[in-house]
């Protein structure tokens, strides 16, 4: 049962429609991989085995009698611990919400169970979901698969290494600067950003309620878009006969390949000669409005993170990592005619961008210019600390700054992602893309 645990959550729910994968022993098999994981308890805050367990009996007889209740029913992922659980703590990465038990399921959790998704617990995370590294002293800082004394990248950090280290068949996240893509880059996976306002925030606990966005991050474009639908209760897009010839891709060169280092780099040039070979045609382009965008970031960000938790962080702020109590503190001095003036500005340049990229395909750069750094280093480097999480986001930003959808994909070097940028409310048209361009990195 072992190779099962290493399967992607769309290959686990075809063997249970085939019978040959039974619900509650996959289950078990995922809830003895948990215990006996040397990093349980610096991936997962709670394991919800009851829950599990009765959720795959349920599972297991749907199957039997022939009702199931989609492709993916029977199927254990993993949830971020911002993801509202009825009777069971959610609390975001910090002890400001130690013991804080939700009533009732966040929407996309109810969305996921009605389909017959297992949840299997609660993932660690970057305290209040405030920095791209996943290095949290306050719960647990979960490392990087490739690299056991790295941070993981966050702030989905739990999120992708449960699924890197065959924790979960897939990991539910959120990405309001880049903390579903920076971690899938890190830890090999796939991760989808949808676009702000598409999948329901209901019942999650918000950072920045006008950029934050809820994804997964899995093992294959075809479980990206299975549980895109599951999360909305929809339909999957189709991505059967997708190619990349006669695609017009654009490789972004304005902001994104600024201080990128070698390794990613070259991962990703190696990465669009694979895509032109698959037959994309490839345009480099250059756009002074994301940089523009870039220098909007920290108003934008930091006023509406402390206006919504400024009164709980003063409350008690001896109990936030101080890295983070510092970042929200940066919103102190935003006012609010600045504040109103920085959006007004920035939907100006979401125009113009919308505009420059509509007749492409899919706008390409690095998902991350950095790899993973140390955790130790981030601990005890002030400085370090500071610019390795802004290297960190300054990619995966500009997809949330400019509201687009994105996919990140494995390049095939470890800790190194390519990511692919759509246009607003494109997920379907995105994915498709995305599934050609993973056949053709792993064929290349």
């Amino acid at each position: 049962m072992d190779h099962w645990l290493k399967a992607s959550a769309a290959e686990l729910g075809r063997g249970i429609g085939a019978g040959e994968i039974d619900p509650v022993a996959l289950t078990e098999a995922y809830l003895t991989a948990i215990a006996a994981h040397p990093f349980r308890d610096r991936i997962y805050a709670r394991v919800t085995s009851e829950r599990a367990l009765a959720e795959a009996e349920a599972a297991q007889a749907r199957a039997k009698a022939g009702q199931r209740l989609s492709v993916l029913d029977g199927v254990p992922i993993s949830w971020k611990d911002l993801f509202d659980s009825a009777g069971v703590a959610t609390e975001a990465g910090s002890a400001l919400l130690k013991d804080r038990v939700p009533a009732r399921d966040a929407l996309v959790l109810r969305n996921a169970t009605a389909l017959g998704l297992v949840c299997l617990g609660k993932t660690h995370m970057s305290e209040l979901a405030f920095s791209g590294l996943g290095l949290n002293p306050v719960t647990a800082t979960p490392p990087c698969v490739n690299d056991h004394d790295a941070v993981s990248g966050g702030s989905s950090s739990g999120a992708a290494t449960s699924v890197a280290f065959d924790l979960a068949a897939c990991g539910i996240g959120s990405d309001t600067g880049g903390s579903v893509r920076i971690p899938s880059a890190w830890n090999d996976l796939v991760g989808l950003k949808t676009t702000a306002g598409r999948v329901s925030l209901s019942g999650v606990v918000d950072l920045c309620a006008k950029f934050d966005t809820v994804g997964p991050l899995c093992r294959s474009v075809e479980d990206a878009a299975l549980m895109l639908a599951a999360l909305e209760g929809g339909k999957p897009a189709d991505l059967q006969g997708a190619t990349l010839k006669g695609k017009c891709l654009a490789v972004l060169q304005t902001v994104v390949l600024e201080d990128t280092r070698e390794v990613p780099l070259n991962a990703f040039d190696t990465a669009v000669a694979k895509l032109a070979e698959a037959g994309a045609e490839i345009v480099k382009i250059e756009a002074p409005e994301v940089a523009e965008a870039m220098s909007l970031a920290g108003p934008l960000y930091t006023a509406e993170a402390y206006g919504r938790w400024g009164e709980v962080i003063e409350a008690s702020p001896d109990l936030m990592f101080d890295r983070i109590l510092e970042r929200f503190r940066g919103g102190r001095s935003v006012g609010g005619p600045d504040y109103v003036r920085a959006w007004q500005k920035l939907e100006a340049l979401r125009a113009t961008w919308n505009e420059r990229v509509a007749g492409f395909d899919a706008v390409l750069c690095p998902t991350a210019p950095i790899l993973p750094p140390k955790a130790d280093r981030l601990m005890t480097d002030d400085q370090y600390y500071v610019t390795e999480n802004l290297l960190a986001l300054q990619n995966t930003r500009v997809g949330n700054l400019m509201g687009n959808c994105g996919v990140s994909l494995p390049t095939g070097v470890p800790s190194c992602g390519i990511l692919l940028n759509g246009l607003p409310g494109q997920e379907e048209r995105l994915l498709r893309i995305a599934a050609a361009a993973e056949l053709a990195l792993q064929e290349g």
